[in-house]
């Protein structure tokens, strides 16, 4: 093990000086990823504009049973590629995919490292070809040595959650990190380091190496210590840095989806944003619960009326937490029946009516980490849903892995893997929580459509709750690897109608603190900031009855044809517009300081004239919204004026 470690840290404190050196250019020119076998020591480095910002890094994979040579010369091929391709869904439905190849095969052509640099940032793989049947990966020797300091902000390395605060540091203070794990350095690059195309191998955090002061990759391990079996010729997926001049652009960029490969459902007609409820927030709350009593959520009294709000409301969907039995099982034994509704739930009855009311039905599946349960009804309980008529599952893994699996281990990566192509084969689209990371697999896989994986809006239920400052960072780092499910859209921000329920449950301790820590506009401004192609107005159904602010939710369309990040700096504030069919939406946040900003509206449709709703915080009354109007065109420009902790949102539809 110390002779290891010594090798690692070698390793990662690369000499400065390339042998040999082989470069790949970005196609704009500014950015060069290079590699070198240096002494026998394979090491790369990125610089943009001429300025170094990852100095000669380590590069590598350790097998138990293998090793390749770095003896001799390499073999360097190249290649470049400009597309632009369509997807189903997305941020974007074009998207635009161009960049340089290098791929350089080391001396006994045993392993190659593939790169590609993009405008946008580069991104490198191993693709090992190796003499045997199966490899025993322990190690991967990759590092980020950055070039100067910096700031960041990142969660901590963490093999079962993402439901972290994030912290901000030095660059050269952080002692490890998920990703994606942001940054700018003193030179003025942003950039966020994250991974792409995770199949069937664990995922990778950061970790301080105490020599070398580089951030070195660490796999999750299984209970044997040993990181991934993996076959003996194998691509590991992409370790990936996306760079830009602003903040923003980092939001922007594309890289994830393209280092993914083109779908493999090859009708995705069934495959549909929409916008849902459902009987959850109660649960967290403490007013329902989610097993069978008196206070449970998921009846069929509750079902039709859910059923009916939504189709009063121009949503699509439904989704019914606690309607399976099971839920007494909850942080015992974990398990769950995943064909058998609650006696006080006729799923037929509700499956039908949804049906006839034109409302997609979802399901549930909570499996508390008992994945070998899961797996065993996998196939008939989907089958048994599509029978139903139902497209969309909600799945949960709040609870830890029997056999001492960690949650983001190969176990795990493989298991959410099949959980997806499983539902492919039944039509049917997953919106995972305690999921594994985001990495762009939705191009290939565009039924997998939105994740949990960070803090998400059940946190203000129950605990201190996520600050204003926290949702201006989300969309700087795990917004960055793809959608989320965050379930946004609190209207009753102060819990009144919980807290005058007299039987309300107060679970995780006393938590009559609790509150919503932003403004009410914010609240609806985070539909459009914080992107899911399953978006849920989240809150109990009767606070949004009569509520004239709820027009802009049935006004919003959750399917985007195009997105852009306009402004913003990273916890401080975020302005995003989107475009649906013919209407734009636009949101926009601050964080615990208040904000006034410009917003030029030359993103619209020159020539057309729309009407601005605009939903703005009230100063002094959070849980107030004043809505104004007025009709612009792409010439003019909206002063947002938001107060601590608010936000405003704005639709833009078209004058007939």
């Amino acid at each position: 093990m110390k002779h290891l470690l010594l090798i690692t840290s070698m390793m990662c404190a690369a000499a400065s000086v390339f042998a040999g050196t082989h470069s790949v250019m970005s196609p704009d020119g500014r950015i060069e990823l290079s590699f070198s076998n240096d002494g026998g020591m394979p090491v790369y480095a990125v610089s943009v504009d001429g300025r170094d910002l990852i100095s000669p890094s380590a590069l590598g994979v350790v097998a138990s049973n293998w090793k390749y040579s770095t003896v001799g010369d390499v073999t360097v091929a190249r290649d470049s590629h400009d597309e632009t391709w369509q997807q189903p869904w997305g941020e974007n439905k074009m998207c635009l995919n161009r960049y340089n190849e290098m791929t350089v095969a080391l001396p006994d052509g045993q392993m190659s490292l593939r790169f590609r640099a993009f405008n946008d940032g580069v991104a490198f793989r191993y693709e090992l070809n190796a003499p045997v049947d199966t490899l025993v990966i322990t190690d991967e020797l990759t590092c980020f040595k950055f070039a100067t300091d910096g700031e960041s902000w990142a969660i901590p390395a963490n093999f079962e959650t993402y439901e972290l605060e994030y912290r901000n540091l030095p660059l050269s203070d952080v002692p490890d990190a998920n990703t994606p794990f942001t940054f700018r350095t003193d030179a003025d690059v942003f950039g966020s380091v994250h991974e792409a195309a995770l199949y069937d191998y664990p995922e990778m955090v950061l970790r301080r190496d105490s020599v070398s002061g580089a951030l070195k990759s660490d796999l999750a391990p299984l209970p044997d210590g040993v990181k991934a079996y993996v076959l003996g010729q194998f691509t590991t997926p992409w370790r990936t840095i996306q760079i830009g001049d602003k903040a923003v652009d980092l939001i922007n960029s594309a890289l994830i989806l393209n280092l993914n490969e083109p779908s493999r459902i090859a009708d995705t007609s069934w495959i549909r944003p929409q916008k849902y409820v459902g009987i959850w927030w109660g649960m967290h709350l403490g007013t329902q619960t989610w097993t069978m009593g008196p206070r449970h959520g998921a009846t069929t009294e509750n079902a039709v009326k859910y059923i009916d709000f939504a189709v009063d409301n121009n949503l699509q969907g439904v989704l019914f937490e606690g309607w399976n039995e099971g839920w007494e099982n909850w942080g015992g034994n974990q398990h769950f029946d995943y064909m058998k509704a609650y006696a006080d739930f006729d799923i037929d009855y509700v499956a039908d009516y949804a049906r006839k009311r034109g409302i997609e039905l979802w399901m549930h599946d909570e499996t508390g980490g008992n994945i070998p349960e899961f797996e065993a009804v996998l196939d008939s309980a989907f089958a048994y849903y599509a029978s139903l008529g139902v497209h969309t599952v909600k799945t949960g893994y709040a609870g830890g892995f029997k056999g001492g699996y960690f949650h983001h281990s190969q176990y795990g990566v493989r298991h959410y893997q099949r959980v997806v192509e499983t539902a492919a084969k039944y039509n049917i689209m997953i919106d995972a929580h305690e999921p594994i990371k985001e990495t762009g697999i939705r191009r290939t896989w565009p039924n997998m459509m939105t994740r949990e994986g960070a803090r998400g809006m059940e946190w203000n239920a129950w605990s201190e709750g996520n600050s204003a400052d926290y949702l201006c960072t989300l969309p700087f780092v795990r917004l960055l690897s793809g959608p989320m499910d965050y379930t946004p859209g609190i209207f009753d921000i102060n819990y009144e109608r919980a807290k005058a329920d007299p039987g309300r449950i107060e679970w995780n301790g006393p938590n009559g603190h609790c509150r919503i820590k932003t403004t009410l506009a914010r609240q609806i401004a985070n539909w459009v900031i914080i992107y899911s192609p399953l978006q849920m107005a989240a809150d109990q159904i009767e606070n949004y009855e009569g509520k004239e602010a709820f027009k802009f939710f049935r006004d919003f369309d959750a399917d985007c044809d195009w997105s852009e990040a306009l402004q913003g700096e990273i916890g401080k504030y975020i302005v995003v517009a989107r475009r649906s069919g013919d209407r734009f939406f636009v949101g926009a946040g601050t964080n615990s300081e208040g904000r006034s900003l410009n917003l030029e509206l030359s993103f619209l449709k020159s020539g057309v004239k729309y009407e601005a709703e605009i939903y703005s915080d009230v100063a002094g009354a959070p849980d107030k919204v004043e809505i104004t109007r007025r009709v612009v065109t792409s010439a003019d420009i909206i002063n947002i004026d938001m107060a601590p902790t608010g936000g405003q949102a704005i639709s833009f539809i078209p004058v007939r």
